[in-house]
């Protein structure tokens, strides 16, 4: 069977990209305790975003789909879930907030995984949630023109049981130790755990649900303001790759853990710089909300959508919004590109390459 051999620093993973990645993620990690401190009442306004954001994503990935409004409904639980997609989406919901509120409290074992993916599925009874699978599975892809192929064969039901608690168990056991950096471990950990593919369905959504419990759990919470989720979404070729480039040999303990770990720590650095940009530009002072809006044109360059400038700014309302930017269009400031939903604003001074 697959040895997880977490005790040991894989030789591999010793290289200057990893290292810096590590080191700014945790420089970066210091700035986040100072701003939950200093920042309450806006990174509740972020929280409420991302939680949207985070759900939304991360059931995308997985082509499970609602519209934005239902979306916000449904995680604000404003409304009932009114078809299979939504069920999935209303028990991801549910087991993000359990992560949020009781990260501290939840222990990583094999009953509490099969737990939450029983929750995952809260809304849509059905004989797999919160059991192993019952049947071998594999993981393909499809290419453009509809053809399937085999790009993993992951462990058989039969042997997963085992593997989950010797998972567990060896993180457990290492970051109990604490020779090795957490974010290492993490990394490792949710690969293992979507190479092992334990569940008949829901894998995927549950390796970004465990990571950011994981994460929470060792101090790194910059996921309950940015969405993680949406970032994996935007780089989803990325994330197959090197999912594929790190299972390679991983049923003879020969596969490299790096394509993954250096992806998936360039996912929370990302985060993090989001998170530290939107908390600063948020707290300044000394301009007006009107104000703010016309000072991130000014600092962002290309467009900028009616929804971007709400997740930057949410503790604006979109009527302020609207206004603010109403206003702009008058004064010639900004021009309005796009229609529909495609609907955009960029400053009149980068306006140039839009106007083809």
């Amino acid at each position: 069977m697959k040895d997880f051999n977490y005790r040991e620093m894989n030789s591999e993973l010793m290289v200057l990209e990893i290292m810096n990645l590590v080191s700014n993620i945790h420089e970066y990690r210091g700035k986040q305790e100072l701003f939950v401190k200093a920042k309450p009442d806006i990174l509740y306004a972020m929280q409420d975003v991302a939680k949207i954001q985070s759900t939304g994503a991360s059931n995308r990935i997985e082509g499970i789909f609602t519209s934005d409004a239902r979306l916000e409904e449904l995680v604000s639980k404003k409304a009932e879930p009114m078809n299979r997609d939504e069920e999935e989406i209303a028990g991801y919901r549910e087991v993000l907030n359990t992560i949020h509120e009781n990260c501290d409290y939840i222990s990583l074992k094999s009953s509490v995984i099969l737990q939450l993916h029983r929750d995952l599925y809260s809304f849509h009874p059905s004989a797999n949630g919160g059991r192993y699978k019952n049947q071998d599975n594999i993981i393909e892809e499809v290419d453009e023109k509809g053809t399937r192929r085999t790009r993993f064969k992951p462990l058989s039901a039969f042997e997963t049981p085992e593997a989950v608690e010797k998972l567990c168990g060896n993180y457990n056991e290492a970051i109990n130790d604490g020779r090795i950096d957490p974010l290492i471990l993490i990394s490792k950990f949710v690969l293992d755990f979507l190479c092992i593919h334990p569940f008949n369905d829901g894998n995927g959504r549950m390796s970004r649900l465990i990571t950011l419990l994981l994460l929470y759990q060792q101090g790194y919470v910059v996921g309950k303001y940015i969405s993680v989720e949406m970032l994996i979404e935007s780089t989803k070729e990325s994330y197959y790759e090197t999912l594929q480039e790190s299972s390679i040999g991983w049923h003879e303990n020969e596969n490299s853990y790096l394509p993954f770990i250096e992806y998936y720590l360039g996912v929370l650095l990302k985060a993090y710089r989001l998170f530290t940009e939107r908390v600063e530009t948020v707290s300044v002072d000394k301009l007006g909300k009107s104000e703010r809006v016309k000072d991130l044109f000014d600092k962002k360059v290309g467009k900028l959508s009616k929804r971007e400038i709400a997740d930057i700014y949410p503790d604006i309302s979109v009527t302020t919004i609207e206004k603010a930017l109403s206003d702009l269009l008058k004064d010639g400031y900004i021009i309005k590109v796009g229609s529909g939903r495609a609907t955009a604003y960029v400053k009149i001074t980068d306006s140039q390459e839009y106007e083809k």
